[in-house]
């Protein structure tokens, strides 16, 4: 089956908890982008100039054509706006987003940043768009990326990012074997395992908000007033997660032809210097990030229905609607991903089915059900499932009293509905069933039939909270 890639849940309400070092209640993460001559030029064999990410918001490339403004902005971050960062953070744990071919152009600034014990990780071959590369020219880039980086700074990156990437570049990235973290996503604000092939990569989100490339888009940052704010607001928040239980990490990405400009760099210093005025935030590399995280939260194998086979799904949650796998063998048909690999998503999909599924369907799987301590119960022919929720509320060792008192009742009930009598075991004890019984008994057949099925619902989603995380 086609199955919906996408994860749209992730962590879900309760993200774990990071246990940052020294019980810090924020990670603080400072990328700086070095691509002053990597970017689109004919001189280093591209098609057309550059137009991305200058103070000439909205250029052009310019095909065939050297663009002398775009090139003077960009040497303005090697030649000027690198060095006024370096002074900055020269003592401050951050990573640097090097692409390759501008590192060969800037063997000082390799020097300086090595000196400052900066994290180097790659940012590709070239500062180019691969939305339109084919996968084989964009793997052989990212080798070729890898060697030059290699050689140019003397260690080979641990860490990738392309930036302006294609749908393949994680997975390529991936299949590299080569990286502790890949970058390549925006989609959480912790650091998060994802699976390519035989392989569990770890993805360390970046970002594109708290990002001085706001000061080169439309409707972007048009000060260093509102950068700073911008910046103070999410450390606020994420710090004050923190505080309350729920860590976080705060990535920012800064570009030395655009921060690097003396008008903006102020911005950039009166935020280091509001955030390390608390003693419980950790300045970090991504590359620590990503080892501390690899230590303190590992890669679980689990059970992914999404991922199963059609034989695999219905086995293994066939008996979840009592002795129904035909709920699970429609649900299967569902477009299942990532969001259903959890007990409530895959819940939502079986309930659908069920939901969906014709009254004398509906009432198929209530009359499947047993009757509570009853006749089905002393022959054992109870599924695991229904012997282990009778057992928990202590309907397994009932006296005899007890035992003619449920069966008077469910014969009651069995005999005026239709089918036994449902109820979420689990959730009630053996006073709350029979005060449920009495209660429930006098309903008409229509409310009953609802309620029944809202039960059947819940003793469902219990089952599936014993097999697939919450």
């Amino acid at each position: 089956m086609d199955r919906y890639s996408r994860d749209m849940i992730g962590y879900g309400a309760n993200p774990p908890d990071p246990r940052w070092p020294n019980k810090a209640k924020i990670a603080v993460q400072i990328v700086m982008n070095y691509e002053e001559g990597g970017e689109n030029n004919i001189l280093h064999g591209d098609a057309a100039s550059e137009a991305f990410l200058s103070e000439i918001v909205g250029a052009a490339a310019w095909p065939g054509q050297r663009h002398w403004n775009m090139e003077s902005i960009y040497e303005y971050g090697a030649r000027a706006g690198f060095w006024r960062l370096h002074r900055l953070l020269k003592d401050t744990a951050i990573t640097v987003y090097g692409v390759a071919t501008a590192l060969a152009r800037a063997p000082d600034q390799v020097a300086a940043m090595k000196s400052a014990g900066w994290e180097i990780a790659s940012h590709g071959l070239k500062w180019i768009e691969y939305k339109d590369a084919s996968e084989a020219d964009e793997r052989a880039d990212m080798i070729e990326a890898i060697r030059l980086h290699t050689e140019v700074v003397g260690t080979p990156p641990r860490g990738w990012y392309t930036g302006r990437c294609s749908e393949n570049t994680v997975r390529l990235a991936a299949q590299t074997g080569s990286f502790d973290y890949v970058a390549d996503v925006y989609s959480d604000d912790l650091p998060y395992w994802s699976r390519f092939g035989d392989r569990d990569q770890l993805l360390v989100p970046y970002t594109l908000d708290c990002n001085d490339m706001r000061f080169a888009t439309p409707q972007g940052f048009n000060s260093g007033d509102q950068f700073y704010t911008y910046l103070k607001d999410s450390f606020d928040t994420l710090y004050a997660e923190g505080t309350e239980g729920q860590a976080k990490m705060l990535s920012i990405g800064l570009h030395c032809r655009l921060i690097g400009r003396p008008g903006r760099v102020l911005a950039l210093k009166r935020f280091l210097d509001y955030a390390r005025g608390f003693d419980d935030v950790w300045f970090a590399t991504r590359q620590q990030i990503a080892e501390h995280w690899a230590a303190t939260h590992p890669p679980v194998t689990r059970p992914r229905p999404s991922q199963m086979d059609r034989q695999e799904f219905v086995a293994a949650y066939g008996s979840i609607f009592e002795h129904s796998p035909w709920i699970a063998e429609r649900a299967f048909e569902l477009e299942l991903g990532p969001v259903h690999d959890t007990a409530g998503g895959l819940h939502n999909a079986l309930a659908r089915m069920f939901r969906s599924a014709s009254d004398d369907e509906r009432r198929g799987v209530l009359r499947a059900h047993p009757d509570l301590a009853g006749k089905l119960a002393q022959a054992n022919r109870l599924t695991a499932e229904s012997t282990s929720e009778q057992a928990g509320a202590g309907l397994d060792s009932l006296t005899d009293q007890d035992r003619a008192m449920f069966t008077q009742l469910n014969d009651a009930y069995t005999k005026k509905h239709g089918f036994p009598f449902i109820i979420a075991v689990r959730d009630n004890t053996k006073a709350s069933i029979k005060a449920a019984f009495e209660r429930r008994i006098t309903n008409d057949n229509a409310t009953e039939l609802a309620e029944a099925c809202t039960q059947v619902e819940r003793i469902a989603e219990l089952r599936l909270r014993d097999l697939l995380p919450s």
